[in-house]
């Protein structure tokens, strides 16, 4: 059985080479964390990729919230997924919703069509889906979805572990729409990993706890390090 998946966000190269350091297997890559996250310029893109050796998935998210922004917004983000693809990024991460809190299919078909072949993350949109089930199932068959980021709740993982233990048995068991790996992210908290690990989740992602000075201090290897090592204890 291969290591589980330590993912840590990134906003710049020193970001990435610490977190890289620390033992981290992915990065996802963004700008401005007060929106929780937004797709990074190609220049911030490039210099991360050009600093480490591990995959990088890069944000494709315009404003903070879930909608893709009309079709302004599905034009300027395809425009930006196009731009990064040419720059070299392979793997991405995205998710839009509608008003009625269902995945917004054509918005998400236009994003991933513009970098075609490439994997994908769909992210904590599914904790603000109006349902949950539903929403997985609508992308059941999307080409290059493998991962879905969540708490399990919109407010983190403490809320949401056992929306998070029940969606691992249906993982597990390979049912319609729950295929894709679920990575774990939201509010987590290294004493939550051990159970997390035996309900067999095996992908962590960690931002603000990677920064013991906070958003407004860089990644502290030695930090990454100690989730190295509380996600590989078996």
């Amino acid at each position: 059985m291969s290591r589980p998946i330590l993912e840590v966000v990134a906003l710049s190269a020193e970001d990435a080479a610490a977190a890289q350091a620390g033992g981290a297997d992915r990065l996802e890559v963004v700008t401005d964390m007060a929106a929780d996250g937004l797709t990074p310029s190609v220049e911030t893109f490039t210099a991360v990729r050009d600093a480490v050796s591990i995959p990088l998935r890069v944000m494709l998210r315009l404003a903070d919230g879930f909608s893709a922004g009309g079709e302004a917004g599905i034009g300027e983000l395809c425009a930006r997924a196009e731009a990064l693809h040419t720059a070299g990024a392979e793997e991405f991460v995205l998710g839009f919703l509608d008003d009625a809190g269902q995945a917004d299919l054509p918005a998400i078909e236009a994003v991933t069509a513009a970098v075609p072949g490439c994997r994908w993350t769909f992210h904590r949109a599914l904790d603000r889906a109006a349902d949950r089930d539903a929403l997985r199932k609508q992308l059941a068959d999307m080409p290059g979805l493998d991962t879905f980021l969540t708490a399990g709740s919109p407010h983190g993982v403490a809320e949401g572990h056992r929306t998070l233990l029940a969606e691992a048995e249906r993982t597990a068991a390979r049912e319609p729409g729950y295929g894709p790996r679920l990575l774990v992210g939201g509010g987590l908290s290294l004493g939550q990993v051990p159970e997390l690990c035996r309900a067999g989740i095996d992908g962590f992602h960690i931002g603000g706890a990677a920064r013991p000075r906070g958003w407004s201090g860089p990644v502290d290897p030695a930090a990454v390090r100690t989730w190295r090592r509380a996600v590989d204890q078996p």
